[in-house]
């Protein structure tokens, strides 16, 4: 997270919207090949208890032969993809920029062999790796004058280190096998996920695809730029413990109040550390954006502000989301994911005929709620944590966190420079929001220190 924060700083001022524009008008089409790829078999393989050497190596071999067809329908589309956004170098950039489809499909069964295994300070070290890496070779590209190719070198450079060290790290290799058998029975359930996730996948990039097809480059440029930047706070901490919890809550699914005690613990954490970060960069969106970007970027700010409002819901998607997916109630999932992308879908779309992007934008928000409510009902009806107790458990968290952007947000009346701005309203909000925490929300606080205290990092 810090190395990409970081990155994406110093390449916002050495590149343009424009670039960013480009690659996020393509992100749709190589994001949804990807969830193809995955299948939901990475799922699969974690929820089921003990996979054999006979998955593993079948999935593999999927993984592989179908990351080739679509780099092969990516290849040939691109001339009609670049023809729909009016863009002719969208051609040549998605045609190399596919290539990572082949390369992530090399890597997906080592990953979630470890991640089946909690083995997540490897996972760390490679990424960690990747990352540096391939940033580097980034920003010195971008400083050269390579535009929109410094993104696109981005992508490949982490998904080719990626591949070459878990290959490395994890151990593992496929046997000369595929077993018909084998595929049925994860497919089965994961099937299911792959539909739930092609439906999530198209219904966040809808916006994109409506952005880049009637607004410019520019406006697609500052829309990307301000949704990294709110994804940074909203999904970054979240899929962090996505990661870590599903296959946690996996292994507990058959202890229903374990279970639901894990999960409520899980969630009111992941709210007391989202909610209020979420609230400040709202307060503190203009100097952070002008500070970090530069003026150039400034356009952005409302589009940031807005996203930002979403990520509080945002934040609680996924954990809901897989509490279910942890008892194997996929087919539950995708036909509730069909419900609420259908919703979404179409108040964005209302939002966008009505008042243009900002009403766009502003049914996304709504549509983040929605989504939000609609995962937490799924666990009250099958888990059993009610959604009145999940709301009640939050109410406090966020209104802890709405005291504290009100006591900080008055130092934004004051004429002061960006940093001077960022470093005040800052320390005010979480000067209140700790104070605040420690006299109103007393159990959460216990709560999280027990979590905290409880830690015990995997060696292995």
């Amino acid at each position: 997270m810090g190395i990409s924060f970081v990155s994406n700083i110093i390449l916002a001022r050495l590149l343009t919207p424009d670039d960013y524009g480009c690659v996020g008008m393509l992100m749709i089409f190589i994001t949804v090949a990807n969830t193809f790829i995955d299948g939901g078999f990475g799922s699969a393989l974690i929820q089921k208890k003990q996979p054999t050497q006979e998955d593993y190596s079948t999935i593999f071999y999927w993984n592989l032969a179908l990351s080739f067809i679509l780099y092969a329908i990516l290849f040939f589309t691109s001339p009609l993809i670049a023809g729909f956004y009016n863009l002719a170098m969208l051609s040549p950039v998605l045609r190399v920029q596919g290539l990572v489809l082949i390369l992530n499909s090399l890597n997906i069964i080592q990953l979630n062999r470890l991640r089946k295994q909690l083995k997540f300070k490897k996972i760390s070290i490679v990424s960690l790796t990747s990352a540096t890496i391939s940033v580097g070779v980034t920003i010195y590209l971008a400083y050269n004058g390579w535009g929109v190719w410094a993104l696109v070198a981005q992508q490949l450079l982490m998904s080719f280190f990626n591949t070459v060290l878990f290959w490395i790290v994890a151990g593992w290799m496929p046997s000369f096998i595929f077993s018909y058998q084998s595929f049925k029975e994860l497919f089965s359930f994961g099937g299911f996920i792959l539909l739930s996730n092609l439906l999530n996948t198209l219904g966040n990039n809808i916006q994109g695809i409506l952005i880049g097809k009637f607004f410019s480059s520019h406006t697609m440029g500052l829309y990307s730029q301000a949704r990294k930047l709110e994804e940074v706070a909203s999904t970054s901490l979240s899929n962090v413990v996505d990661q870590v919890s599903f296959p946690v809550l996996a292994e507990v699914k058959n202890d229903k109040t374990r279970l639901i005690n894990v999960l409520r613990k899980l969630i009111t954490s992941i709210a007391f550390f989202s909610f209020p970060i979420m609230l400040l960069l709202i307060a503190i969106a203009k100097p952070v954006i002008v500070l970090l970007y530069s003026s150039k970027w400034i356009e952005c700010v409302p589009y940031f502000q807005i996203l930002c409002v979403a990520g509080i819901a945002i934040s609680l998607q996924n954990i809901n989301y897989y509490a279910v997916a942890a008892i194997g109630k996929s087919k539950d999932l995708f036909n509730w994911t069909l419900i609420k992308r259908i919703v979404c879908f179409a108040l964005i779309i209302i939002g966008f005929l009505i008042y243009d992007i900002w009403g766009l934008l502003g049914g996304m928000v709504i549509g983040s709620y929605v989504m939000y409510i609609i995962n937490a009902i799924l666990v009250s009806n099958r888990i059993g944590y009610k959604l009145s107790k999940q709301i009640r458990d939050l109410i406090p968290i966020l209104i802890v966190a709405l005291l504290s952007y009100v006591l900080a947000s008055v130092s934004m009346f004051f004429n002061l420079s960006s940093l001077t701005a960022i470093l005040v309203t800052s320390f005010t909000f979480m000067v209140s929001y700790l104070l605040l925490s420690c006299i109103f929300l007393k159990d959460k606080v216990k709560d999280l220190k027990e979590m905290l205290s409880s830690l015990k990092f995997n060696k292995s």
